[in-house]
C-alpha cells in the first residue's frame, strides 16, 4: 500500500480565481443584481417620482427619507449581529432569511411606487405611506444585503481573491442598475417591478448553489476575555477606514440623490435620453472592474481607490463647467465618473475583509462589522436626501427652475460640493490608511487532507 499522500483541498476564496471561476462567482454574485436593480428606484428614482408625480414638496419629502433612512441604518448593526447568528446554526438558515427578506422586498416596492388614489389624494397620508412603507422594503433590502455580503466576507483570502470575489458581486450588481436605469424609461415602473421580483427569485436560486464559507472557529479564551472584541467601533483600524468610506461614500450619495434634477434642470435634456446617462455612468463602472482589480497587484487596494477618488475629483470639476443643451459633454462625464465608480464598488469592502482577518474576526463577527458598514452607507444616503433636498429649497432651487441663481446653487450642490468630500476622504485614506503602513495581505488559509 501506498503511503498517505497530503491533497491540498482549495480554500473557498480559491474556487474564484482559474478554470470554473466564473460559474462559482456568477452563482454567488448574482443576488448582488437584483439588489442592485431595486436600489435604485429606492435611493435615486423615488425622490424624483413622489416629488414630480405626486407633487410631495422637496422640505417634507427631504425629511420622511430622512428619517426612513436613519431608522434602516439604525438596524443595520442588529441585523448584522442576528446575521452572525444564523451563520452559526448553518448556511440554510441564512438562506432561508433572506429568501423571507426577499418576498417582502418584492412586495414592499410594488406598493411603495403605486400608492392608492385616496393615498394619494392627501398629502400627509401620501408622506405616511411613504415613510411607513419604506422603513419596511429598506429592512428588508438589508437583511437580504448584509446576508449576502457576509457570505462573501465570510470566504476571506488574500487581497487578489477577495478583490475578485468582491467583483463578481459589484459587477452585477452593476448590470442590475443598468437594467433599473433603462426599463422605467422604457417599459414603466410596472414592468420594473415585476421584472425585479423574477431577477429576485433567480438570485436567491443561485446564492443557494453558491460556494459555503468554512465554519469559523471559537473564539480562544483570550480573545473572548479581550473587551476591545466586544463591538468593532472598539477597533481603532476599523474606525479609520470607516472614516474614509463615510466621507468618500457621503460624496457618492450627494450627486446620486440630485443627478435627475441636474439633468431635468440644469442641462435641460430630452427625457428619452435620461436613461442613456445613467446607463453610461454604471455600464462603463462595470467594464473598469477587471482594470481596477488587475491594477491592485501593482498598487494595492487602498492606493487604487485613491486613484479613483483623483479620477472622480477631476470629472465633477469638469462637470460644473457645463449647462443648457451639454449632452453629449454629460455622456463623458458619466463614463469617466463610472470608471471611478468601480473603485468605490470593489476595493472598500475587500479593505474591509482583509481587515477582518488579520483582527480575528473571520468566521465570528463579519456580520457585526459590516452592520456597522451599511450603517454608514445608509447614512450617507440619509444625509444627501435628507439635507441636501431641504438645502436646495432653502437657496431657491425647486423642480423645474429656470432662474440662473437657482440652477448655480444646485451645480454647486451637484458637482463641487462631491469634490470636497472627495478630497476630504483621499487626504483620510493617505493619512489613516496608507501612510501608517498598515499590512492589507490577509493569510491564506490552506489546509490538507490525507487520501490513501
Amino acid at each position: 500500500m501506498s503511503p498517505a499522500r497530503p491533497t491540498r483541498i482549495p480554500t473557498p476564496a480559491e474556487h474564484f480565481v482559474g478554470a470554473g471561476a466564473w460559474r462559482h462567482g456568477l452563482r454567488y454574485g448574482l443576488l448582488g443584481l437584483p439588489l442592485a436593480f431595486v436600489a435604485l428606484p429606492l435611493y435615486v428614482i423615488l425622490p424624483n417620482h413622489y416629488a414630480r408625480s405626486f407633487g410631495a414638496p422637496l422640505a417634507a419629502l427631504g425629511l420622511v427619507l430622512l428619517l426612513a433612512r436613519l431608522f434602516d441604518a439604525l438596524l443595520d448593526p442588529l441585523i448584522g449581529r442576528w446575521c452572525d447568528r444564523l451563520f452559526a446554526r448553518s448556511s440554510r438558515a441564512v438562506l432561508a432569511a433572506g429568501a423571507g427578506a426577499a418576498v417582502a422586498l418584492a412586495l414592499g416596492l410594488w406598493a411603495l411606487l403605486f400608492p392608492p388614489e385616496a393615498v394619494r389624494a392627501d398629502l400627509g397620508a401620501l408622506l405616511a405611506w411613504a415613510g411607513g412603507l419604506m422603513a419596511l422594503t429598506y429592512t428588508a433590502y438589508s437583511v437580504a444585503s448584509v446576508a449576502h455580503q457576509t457570505w462573501g466576507a465570510r470566504l476571506a483570502g488574500n487581497e487578489a481573491q477577495r478583490s475578485r470575489i468582491t467583483a463578481w458581486r459589484e459587477g452585477l450588481a452593476l448590470l442590475g442598475v443598468l437594467l433599473a436605469a433603462v426599463l422605467p424609461g422604457t417599459l414603466g415602473l410596472g414592468a420594473t417591478v415585476t421584472a425585479f421580483a423574477v431577477l429576485l427569485a433567480l438570485g436567491w436560486w443561485a446564492w443557494s448553489a453558491a460556494v459555503v464559507p468554512l465554519p469559523g472557529s471559537p473564539a480562544t479564551p483570550a480573545q473572548a476575555g479581550m473587551p476591545a472584541r466586544r463591538s468593532p467601533l472598539r477597533q481603532p483600524r476599523f474606525l479609520k477606514l470607516l472614516v474614509v468610506f463615510v466621507l468618500n461614500g457621503t460624496a457618492s450619495a450627494v450627486p446620486a440623490t440630485l443627478v435627475l434634477f441636474f439633468v431635468q434642470d440644469r442641462l435641460q435634456a430630452p427625457t428619452a435620453i435620461e436613461p442613456a446617462f445613467l446607463a453610461t455612468y454604471f455600464l462603463f463602472a462595470a467594464l473598469s472592474l477587471p482594470l481596477w482589480v488587475r491594477l491592485v497587484g501593482r498598487l494595492g487596494l487602498a492606493r487604487t481607490w485613491l486613484a479613483g477618488m483623483a479620477l472622480a475629483v477631476g470629472v465633477f470639476v469638469w462637470a460644473a463647467t457645463l449647462g443648457e443643451g451639454d449632452v453629449w459633454p454629460f455622456l463623458v462625464v458619466c463614463a469617466l465618473s463610472g470608471l471611478a465608480l468601480g473603485t468605490d464598488l470593489a476595493l472598500p469592502g475587500a479593505l474591509l475583509t482583509g481587515l477582518m482577518d488579520e483582527l480575528g474576526e473571520r468566521g465570528r463577527r463579519e456580520g457585526a462589522y459590516l452592520g456597522w458598514w451599511n450603517f454608514a452607507a445608509k447614512l450617507n444616503l440619509a444625509l444627501a436626501a435628507g439635507l441636501s433636498l431641504p438645502l436646495l429649497a432653502l437657496f431657491g432651487y425647486s423642480p423645474g427652475a429656470r432662474d440662473p441663481a437657482a440652477l448655480q446653487v444646485l451645480t454647486l450642490a451637484y458637482c463641487l460640493l462631491p469634490c470636497v468630500l472627495k478630497l476630504l476622504a483621499g487626504a483620510a485614506l493617505h493619512t489613516l490608511v496608507i501612510r501608517p503602513g498598515h499590512r492589507t495581505e490577509a493569510p491564506t488559509h490552506t489546509p490538507l487532507k490525507a487520501h490513501p
